[in-house]
């Protein structure tokens, strides 16, 4: 029994809803992208995609994964002179000069709205001490997300030999660069107010996409031009508290593409609460049984497309041991939902009963009293 409640305590329930037939779905648009896809954001789950896994170039969208690193590193809002070095390049600026002094808070406004090159460059020194050690950061980040078929060889996005990354690979940075609060913040401004200068003095900065000012459930993220990558486009729609991240490389047409993505993609969202996994029980030392039975009080939101629901895991996260007394609607864990190895939500979950602390006698009795003061130090502690 104690072996088998072990198990139990680090395996991974993976459910999934029953895939019956689904909703009829509406035909998806034509689309003219080189490269395309639309994803719940939740999830991962693609709704729609054309050509989602070839590198292409990506132009200024590269300029996510700048901001986002710049973001992480911490210390926005110090001011520092600009490299004047990095900052001679060509394309769209920010109106860096030589001698400016900036934050890298500034420098992210710079870089998301009027599509800074400058900034994007005075940002790769700033956090990496130069050009190339900041692709390196990067492409290790890239990694880290899961982005399978991109190279960073530029900070900005201007074309550079290698440099490209496939349509999925973008709908994945973005989807880890709204979870940054400050990040998800300045990509929906359609315009923003900074100080930068020397000396420093505000100006406002004006956002490059247009489909904020078209749609007012539009909340970013980042376009994008070269001659070699043509127009590219990423973005994101909340509607009705789902999320959908839509991208598009080389697209003639991306704003009214974008446009037409989402109403076919929300038209097809339903409601989906996942089934709770069963048998949650742990093993309980010192107490009048030796497991306690755990549920949670509610289960987080997901959503069906076109009547299919997503596949998900669960994980139950219980500390080491738990010891008797517990009271019944005492935490004792939590579940951890995941798609994929990305965390969709945590869920307390609680004992369902009471176990009262066994009768015991003298050293033994000693014992478990010192295990109870030890697990509720851990538990405030946690």
């Amino acid at each position: 029994m104690k072996q088998m409640l072990r198990n139990l305590l680090c395996c991974t329930i993976v459910l999934t809803g029953l895939h019956g037939l689904p909703a009829a779905a509406a035909d998806p648009p034509e689309i003219s992208a080189k490269g395309c896809v639309l994803m719940d954001a939740q999830t991962g789950y693609v709704l729609f995609e054309q050509n989602a896994q070839e590198k292409l170039p990506m132009a200024s969208t590269t300029k996510i994964m700048t901001t986002l690193l710049t973001l992480e590193s911490g210390d926005l809002d110090t001011p520092f002179v600009v490299d004047s070095d990095a900052i001679r390049v060509e394309g769209s600026s920010m109106g860096l000069l030589p001698g400016d002094t900036v934050t890298k808070r500034a420098l992210c406004a710079g870089m998301l709205l009027p599509s800074g090159n400058d900034g994007a460059n005075a940002a790769a020194v700033r956090v990496g001490g130069s050009i190339p050690a900041f692709l390196e950061l990067m492409n290790v980040r890239a990694k880290q997300i899961g982005m399978m078929h991109s190279l960073f060889a530029s900070p900005s996005g201007l074309d550079a030999e290698g440099h490209g990354a496939s349509a999925c690979d973008m709908a994945l940075l973005a989807r880890e660069a709204l979870k940054n609060p400050e990040f998800a913040a300045i990509c929906s401004r359609q315009t923003m107010t900074v100080c930068y200068g020397n000396p420093p003095y505000a100006r406002t900065l004006t956002n490059t996409n247009k489909l904020l000012g078209m749609d007012d459930t539009v909340i970013g993220v980042k376009t994008g031009y070269t001659d070699a990558a043509g127009r590219c486009l990423v973005s994101a729609c909340r509607r009705q508290e789902r999320t959908l991240i839509c991208v598009t490389l080389n697209d003639r047409n991306d704003f009214a593409e974008h446009s037409a993505l989402y109403d076919y993609g929300f038209a097809g969202a339903s409601e989906y609460v996942p089934p709770v996994p069963e048998q949650l029980a742990v093993q309980i030392e010192g107490g009048t049984a030796q497991t306690v039975s755990g549920y949670i009080r509610e289960a987080p939101v997901m959503t069906a497309w076109y009547g299919i629901p997503p596949e998900y895991q669960v994980t139950p996260a219980i500390p080491p041991f738990l010891t008797a007394p517990v009271e019944r609607g005492e935490k004792i864990g939590e579940l951890i939902w995941r798609s994929g190895a990305v965390e969709i939500a945590r869920t307390p979950l609680y004992a369902a009963e009471t176990v009262q602390l066994a009768a015991e006698s003298g050293q033994e009795s000693w014992f478990f009293r010192m295990k109870y003061c030890i697990k509720r130090l851990f538990d405030n502690y946690n």
